[in-house]
């Protein structure tokens, strides 16, 4: 199977997964930031309310810096985190226990 052996792990190996984790998790908050303004601009349609606009984006600036944060941040973090499970601890080698009760 494919997954036996991802091979050594380099120093530029771990830049490119970091890299490609971080710009995954800031296309993750660009959807988290769509799917929310969405949500908010019905809701003020729905209320009758006039939605005021900070440079063509509904949501105030602190919450987009916010979203944008949590994106690049988070998606590091889940890169370091599976770069450790894939290349440093190679879970998946490691027989599974099954709990039969």
């Amino acid at each position: 199977m494919f997954l036996k052996n991802p091979g050594k792990s380099t120093k530029l190996k771990k830049a490119v997964y970091l890299v490609a984790s971080t710009t995954l998790g800031l296309l993750l908050s660009f959807l988290a930031h769509a799917f929310i303004e969405i949500k908010y601009l019905r809701w003020m349609g729905e209320k009758g309310l006039v939605a005021p606009f900070y440079n063509g984006c509904a949501l105030p600036p602190l919450l987009q810096i916010t979203l944008l944060l949590f994106g690049v941040i988070g998606g590091f973090f889940l890169g370091r985190f599976w770069w450790r499970k894939i290349y440093i601890e190679k879970a998946w080698l490691k027989p599974r226990r099954h709990n039969k009760n």
